[in-house]
């Protein structure tokens, strides 16, 4: 590998930032494709197809063949809020393959016997943020139902463009919700990605059925990245 690629790999993985080493299997030439850069023809195609799946692997494109070899980042959920729903929603996104932080200021939620084998911020989102900046490889679940917690935390998702974005409540909770973002200057097309109420809608009731929605929504959010509402590259 070409000892500049390789530099910029490496930075690119210490940033959490997916990137793609393409290489020309005919002369051996490579180059770093980012997420985002635009990439023509069916090249593009497959490069596109590579971070929604992070599968590497050779592919055929103008007469030519390339081995794409991909780095994502591992996708990651931060839950506002040691709540019952988180819980459950732990040891799932774990089996998933998502690590799992949760983040929440009192002190009589956020203990370790009711969330072993998790790493816990008994801290408000504010400071656990500062340090720990979010980034678009995360998903974002704010359960707490406060205002006073779940605001600068869904504010800071919008802002770090993560994948998933969700949040408890009715419709009702969700539209006063809205008028608190657009005061902290959230736009209205950064508030239309957050999912609320969250987690798909499968009827769910229990706090563990809850759980299953909201990864099942994130998971759908992570491998569509990218595609149209017809399921295409965009």
């Amino acid at each position: 590998m070409d000892p500049y690629a390789l530099k910029t790999l490496n930075a690119e993985r210490r940033a959490r930032r997916a990137a793609i080493l393409v290489t020309d299997l005919g002369d051996g030439r490579d180059r770093i494709v980012r997420e985002g850069d635009h990439v023509a023809g069916d090249l593009g195609t497959a490069i596109a197809r590579a971070f929604r799946t992070g599968n590497s692997g050779s592919v055929e494109a103008e007469g030519r063949t390339f081995f794409l070899n991909a780095h994502l980042p591992q996708p990651r959920l931060v839950v506002i809020g040691a709540v019952h729903i988180s819980q459950a929603l732990a040891p799932m996104a774990k089996i998933a393959g998502y690590p799992v932080e949760i983040i929440d200021p009192r002190t009589a939620f956020a203990t370790p016997d009711r969330f072993p084998d998790v790493a816990l911020h008994a801290e408000w989102p504010e400071d656990v943020l500062k340090r720990q900046p979010l980034d678009s490889y995360t998903a974002l679940a704010a359960v707490t139902h406060d205002p006073k917690v779940d605001d600068f935390a869904l504010k800071a998702a919008l802002d770090a463009n993560c994948f998933y974005v969700g949040a408890l409540g009715s419709r009702k909770t969700h539209a006063k919700r809205v008028e608190r973002l657009l005061a902290l200057g959230a736009s209205a097309d950064q508030i239309a990605r957050i999912h609320a109420p969250i987690g798909l809608d499968i009827g769910a009731a229990s706090p563990g059925e809850i759980a299953v929605a909201v990864l099942a929504q994130a998971i759908h959010a992570f491998r569509s990245r990218g595609l149209d509402a017809k399921g295409a590259a965009a």
